[in-house]
């Protein structure tokens, strides 16, 4: 800490930049330390963060009288004490949010950066598992009701006409926390998934109902109650890059 310029040195400090080569600083005692502050009698307004951690006196106003002093400052105490973690969640929640906002748009320049659908699909199911920090990325598209299944390719599954309306229910979206990963949405990689974000994709109006599934063994790190508008981004880039390759109408 910086020493104040109103504050007195100590008498033994020599000054000479000599460092801790001189005697030992006796150790201060009541009235070394009355002392210093009947000299200082403004130390307490320079350094106010000691108001938190010093305990006054109780006032004795005579028997069967409460003091309310003591009360009053306990409650501010504990009040600096919640404003301070409060801030500390908002920094920590601001910054998570920036990191998460970063990762959202470096994996969207990714999959505008893919060379062929094929490209993109790798993209999709390899890239955005490192990029995000997930554990397993898929595409689940419904095989039509009057069509043939869709051939496989890598991290793409062929799911039941129905499904996608069984699992969001109308929703856009579904972030599912401390679960089991389902099979079906991704295959080989369901053991590891402990939580899920299940995403809509509304490619075309000619392709079936699809989702984009990723999945984390961490059980908490998608949560029902958390914003959706990165993800939702995401998913919109997807649609319109398949929409894209493929040449298909909105």
């Amino acid at each position: 800490m910086t020493r104040n310029r109103h504050d007195a040195a100590p008498e033994n400090d020599r000054g000479d930049g000599s460092g801790g080569t001189g005697p030992a600083a006796p150790a201060l005692d009541d009235a070394a330390v009355a002392d210093y502050l009947r000299r200082h009698p403004d130390f307490l307004a320079r350094h106010s963060e000691l108001l938190d951690v010093l305990e006054p006196p109780a006032r004795q106003e005579g028997e069967g009288v409460v003091d309310l002093q003591q009360f009053m400052l306990d409650r501010l105490r504990t009040e600096v004490a919640r404003l301070r973690e409060s801030r500390d969640d908002l920094i920590y929640t601001g910054r998570a949010n920036m990191a998460s906002t970063g990762r959202v748009h470096e994996a969207v320049l990714s999959i505008l950066a893919a060379r062929s659908f094929e490209h993109l699909i790798e993209t999709l199911v390899t890239d955005l598992s490192v990029i995000l920090d997930l554990d397993a990325v898929t595409i689940c598209v419904e095989q039509a009701d009057d069509g043939p299944a869709p051939s496989r390719i890598r991290g793409v599954h062929q799911l039941e006409p129905g499904t996608v309306e069984a699992v969001l229910g109308g929703r856009s979206h579904a972030f599912l926390a401390d679960i089991v990963g389902e099979p079906e949405l991704f295959g080989s990689a369901a053991g590891l998934v402990r939580s899920a974000g299940l995403l809509r994709l509304r490619i075309s109006s000619q392709t079936p109902p699809a989702l984009l599934a990723m999945g984390s063994r961490a059980p908490d790190h998608f949560d029902p109650n958390q914003g959706s508008e990165l993800l939702q981004f995401l998913a919109h880039a997807v649609e319109l890059t398949i929409r894209q390759w493929l040449e298909l109408p909105d």
